[in-house]
């Protein structure tokens, strides 16, 4: 008998990975004078293996308390700002300890710091004004006042030196002068503004809810300059932006990330993410953005020096965790998250009734890169 050299080897070899599948091989004999060909089976197995993760929970900081929260905000000294139910949490995101706490900010969904000043500003959608408190003390300095109803989200633009408060319920923003602590002006929107970010150099850009658009704000004029169409996003949410690369991205509620070139509102790209998702960062250093999502995960995407962009992982974290705050220093990535109660049945008044938190279980998760 003459045996060939193996057509096909299939052996178990650990170092040989094709994608996800470890493959056994076969060795194939062929009889020459017989025309008969014998197969001896060595065995084959096929062995999925997971893709390692990029990404783990490293911490969950206890907070307490009651209520619900909304967005947070890390800052330069890795510290942590927490909307939480009435009051603001201040939180150390290297000890977790828990540093203070600025009250009497009613139905608070956002933060803004404005470094240069001393300052931060707390947007309070229920009473309709903005705390200003000092960033060394956190004591409450002042409260203004906006000129609309439910202020949400907030945003210091160091440019102009100006905080912009966009009002959900009155579809329009307040501009605050960030030393002075006096409103300067008012800005007409179409539509309900979300979440905002600034290029630093004299536009910011707000999510249009209801609208699918991105409106575009001269900062020193007050003026709505352009309004941009986020192709096949609906009712986008959290936006986040790269300003070497002139990037932006947008979180919309039908599980998509909408990458638009930030200089020409062009469409560039469209992702999957997780459902539910609420807030968006990214990190200029790692070149990562990030999705924080109520179906609990977080979706982490990366940008390459080209400028494609692919989803990485889909981290679990805990259902309900749809907003963040990322340390660019740590590059550590804080969840607010708590635990449900049972989900109340739907009424004609409340047709889609939301689950009780648990009182007491409110912490912050803390997610670090392997």
């Amino acid at each position: 008998m003459i045996n060939l050299r193996p057509l096909i080897l299939i052996q178990w070899d650990k170092t040989r990975w094709f994608g996800k599948v470890n493959i056994k091989l076969i060795e194939l004999s062929i009889m020459k004078k017989s025309f008969a060909f014998y197969l001896l089976f060595l065995g084959a197995q096929i062995v999925f293996c997971q893709q390692k993760s990029e990404y783990k929970i490293v911490k969950k900081i206890p907070v307490g308390g009651d209520g619900g929260w909304d967005y947070m905000v890390v800052d330069e000294n890795s510290r942590l700002f927490i909307s939480h139910s009435s009051k603001v949490e201040v939180v150390d995101g290297v000890s977790g300890k828990l540093l203070g706490s600025i009250p009497d900010t009613k139905g608070v969904h956002g933060i803004a710091l404005a470094n240069e000043f001393g300052k931060g500003f707390i947007s309070n959608g229920r009473d309709s004004s903005v705390t200003v408190f000092d960033l060394k003390t956190l004591a409450t300095i002042t409260k203004i006042p906006v000129t609309g109803k439910n202020p949400d989200a907030i945003l210091y633009d160091p440019f102009s030196k100006k905080v912009f408060a966009f009002n959900g319920r009155t579809q329009n923003a307040t501009v605050i002068d960030a030393n002075q602590n006096k409103v300067v002006a008012t800005i007409a929107l179409d539509g309900k503004p979300e979440f905002a970010v600034t290029d630093l150099n004299g536009r910011v850009f707000v999510n249009i809810e209801d609208k699918d658009k991105i409106s575009v704000i001269n900062s020193t004029t007050f003026k709505v300059e352009q309004n941009w169409m986020i192709g096949s996003g609906k009712e986008a949410s959290g936006l986040a932006i790269d300003n070497k690369n002139h990037f932006l991205f947008t979180v919309c509620d039908n599980q998509k990330m909408v990458i638009l070139n930030a200089q020409t509102g062009t469409v560039v790209n469209t992702l999957a993410i997780g459902d539910g998702a609420d807030a968006a960062a990214f990190d200029p250093l790692l070149k990562r953005v990030y999705s924080s999502n109520g179906d609990g995960t977080l979706t982490v995407v990366q940008e390459d020096d080209k400028g494609n962009f692919k989803v990485i992982e889909n981290l679990q974290t805990t259902k309900g965790a749809r907003t963040m705050g990322l340390d660019e220093k740590t590059h550590h990535i804080f969840l607010p998250a708590a635990e449900y109660g049972d989900k109340p049945e739907p009424t004609k008044e409340n047709p889609h009734p939301r689950p009780s938190i648990k009182p007491g279980t409110f912490i912050i998760i803390e997610v670090a890169p392997e």
